[in-house]
């Protein structure tokens, strides 16, 4: 399944504060681009999805691994409902029994956070404004120099350490 960018085209034109015909035509690829290594590095997908897991309890206990968690829809055991109750404040779901259950949840965002969506942004920003990937350039008496950060589509470590905040802390793995 093709993801969405984590911003437009004409977000990207108001960040730049350009109108958004100025942008060069790669401007939708280089968000699709951004959005991807952004994903990757989060580990994260920014949408809201609702998901079945089987889960074994620990202590009466289970740990969901996909946030934010919107809502616990069922809490099944064979098929048949299992009393259980979600903590918002510890993101624990307490259920009874001590068995495999399977747990329906809702997780994730109605829309892309802001602080990721400027993420994308910044990072498409450099790719447009040095799309040679150049390090220096000189033309007569003038002379630019490009910080690494701007070469290539890369995240700065300020940008990984922002996205540090959505990974998962749990892998998801599928368990028989």
């Amino acid at each position: 399944m093709a993801l969405p960018p984590l911003a437009t085209v004409d977000d990207l034109a108001g960040w730049m504060q350009v109108d958004p015909g100025t942008l060069p035509a790669s401007a939708a690829s280089t968000l699709d681009r951004v959005s991807a290594i952004i994903r990757k590095e989060a580990r994260n997908n920014f949408l809201r999805q609702t998901t079945t897991l089987r889960r074994k309890p620990f202590e009466g206990v289970i740990r969901l691994p996909l946030r934010p968690v919107v809502s616990v829809d069922a809490v099944t055991r064979d098929g048949i409902p299992v009393d259980h109750d979600w903590d918002d404040e510890t993101e624990r779901l307490f259920v009874s029994g001590c068995e495999r259950v399977s747990v329906t949840f809702t997780h994730g965002y109605a829309s892309v956070p802001g602080d990721v969506v400027a993420v994308a942004l910044t990072a498409a920003q450099r790719v447009l404004s040095n799309p040679n990937d150049l390090r220096q350039e000189t033309v007569g008496a003038v002379s630019v120099t490009y910080a690494a950060e701007t070469i290539g589509a890369s995240l700065s470590q300020a940008d990984r350490d922002l996205l540090g905040r959505y990974r998962r802390t749990f892998a998801v793995g599928r368990v028989l």
